[in-house]
């Protein structure tokens, strides 16, 4: 069953996040209808968008100084190495994208993520390391300081990602996914959001799909702004980024 189709099953299967987004009927816990409150917030996501135009319209025009700085940084660490990674990534319902990073890894990084797998620190469906061997010296700086993912600005220029949202997943993280991960999918991903202003790296997946439907359930411009706000204080004193 494509992700797309799958949404509205998942809606109404039992879930364990009872402090969240769930109700007791008949015994059970069960989620919300999230599908029909997403639709009664038609001028909310109207003004989402507004925001996600102008402010990254604004970022890649103010920024440009210092994107152009660490493309020097970086052509200067591995001059024959691209300056962007892309990467394939799950979007809205299912949607298929090439999400934007400054590159942070060596050349050969994917094809050595195998020989690493079995050093992931964080449980369920995502990897993360500390300590990768794969991490160039800028890019631990760019990853410690959130600069890295400074290009997915252009992504949310082209409504593929929201200033804020859920982390877009790669495709085999999904395929781990639970009935209760697929909620995640349920909304546009974004650059900033609850996960990256309460620990990011720090935070294991299944507390990370819980602050995702928290934020769900807490949708409105004026915490759209809160998250963007502390976000940037984050970037500023990074913690939990690696």
């Amino acid at each position: 069953m494509e992700v797309g189709k799958r949404k509205e099953h998942y809606l109404k299967q039992p879930t364990r996040l009872e402090n969240i987004v769930v109700e007791r009927r008949s015994g059970q816990n069960l989620i919300f209808d999230q599908l029909e409150l997403i639709a009664q917030r038609s001028i909310y996501y109207f003004f989402k968008r507004s925001l996600d135009i102008i402010g990254s319209l604004i970022g890649l025009i103010l920024l440009a100084p210092l994107f152009l700085l660490i493309i020097h940084l970086i052509k200067k660490e591995e001059p024959s190495g691209p300056i962007f990674f892309s990467q394939t990534r799950i979007g809205h319902n299912g949607r298929k994208f090439k999400m934007y990073k400054f590159r942070t890894m060596c050349i050969d990084a994917e094809a050595r993520l195998i020989t690493l797998l079995d050093k992931n620190e964080v449980e369920g469906a995502m990897f993360k390391m500390k300590d990768d061997p794969r991490v160039t010296r800028i890019g631990r700086v760019l990853r410690k300081t959130s600069l890295d993912e400074l290009p997915q600005l252009w992504n949310v220029l082209k409504g593929e990602m929201s200033l804020v949202g859920p982390r877009p997943p790669l495709e085999r993280e999904v395929i781990k996914y639970d009935e209760c991960d697929m909620l995640r999918l349920l909304v546009k991903p974004g650059c900033a959001g609850l996960w990256q202003i309460n620990g990011r790296s720090d935070v294991g997946f299944k507390d990370m799909v819980e602050l995702d439907l928290l934020y769900i359930q807490k949708q409105s411009f004026l915490y759209d702004l809160k998250i963007i706000v502390k976000t940037v204080f984050v970037m500023m004193c990074p913690n939990g980024a690696y």
